[in-house]
């Protein structure tokens, strides 16, 4: 039985990677937790290649894949100097990871992804915009950049504009760009969250 992954907006992506005829080769930074998404990639045959800065979400990462008999090829890194040669891997992605950096830390994590992926691959990135709950909480940066708290770990997120991220994408064609406003409960709470998704060909 195939489980459902809970991070949807990656069904898509992986819909438009089907769709070429380019080596069926991923990388995910950002890899690690509970339900890693380079899973429902190794279902459909991809060679999978993970990143991950965090040690606990790393092992978290490879439990989950231990449990599945699955190899994710998970390892211990930092999506800011990634170790894989230019113009290797057809398609890469980084799903709710970036943010959790500067905006200087965000765009120098993307200029390697972009780095790594072959002419004609496909990328995958998302955002957190100015419209989340949060935005505007803790200590501020400067730039919509504010540190904060997960899991009572302080953790610095950047927030963006609708179009803000599209100047770190001057040199690749958008294929697909969502700005989403998602409201759920919450620890027993209503909270208001903001994302801009992009697919994009390098």
């Amino acid at each position: 039985m195939l489980e459902i992954f809970k991070q949807i907006p990656l069904y898509r992506f992986l819909a438009y990677c089907n769709d070429l005829t380019l080596e069926k080769v991923v990388l995910d930074c950002g890899a690690g937790g509970e339900t890693p998404p380079l899973s429902l990639f190794f279902e459909y045959d991809y060679r999978t290649i993970g990143i991950e800065s965090d040690n606990e979400q790393l092992q978290i990462a490879e439990n989950y894949a231990k449990s599945k008999g699955q190899d994710l090829n998970i390892m211990k890194g930092d999506m800011r100097q990634l170790p894989f040669e230019n113009n290797s891997i057809s398609f890469v992605y980084s799903y709710n990871s970036v943010f959790h950096m500067t905006k200087a830390e965000v765009e120098k994590s993307i200029n390697e992804m972009k780095r790594v992926l072959v002419p004609g691959g496909l990328f995958f990135v998302n955002f957190l915009t100015t419209k989340d709950f949060r935005c505007g909480e803790g200590p501020s940066l400067g730039n919509n950049q504010f540190e904060q708290y997960d899991d009572d770990i302080p953790v610095i997120h950047s927030y963006y504009a609708e179009n803000e991220p599209e100047t770190l994408f001057n040199d690749m064609f958008i294929l697909y760009k969502e700005d989403r406003v998602l409201e759920r409960i919450y620890q027993g709470e209503k909270i208001r969250q903001g994302f801009i998704d992009y697919i994009l060909r390098k």
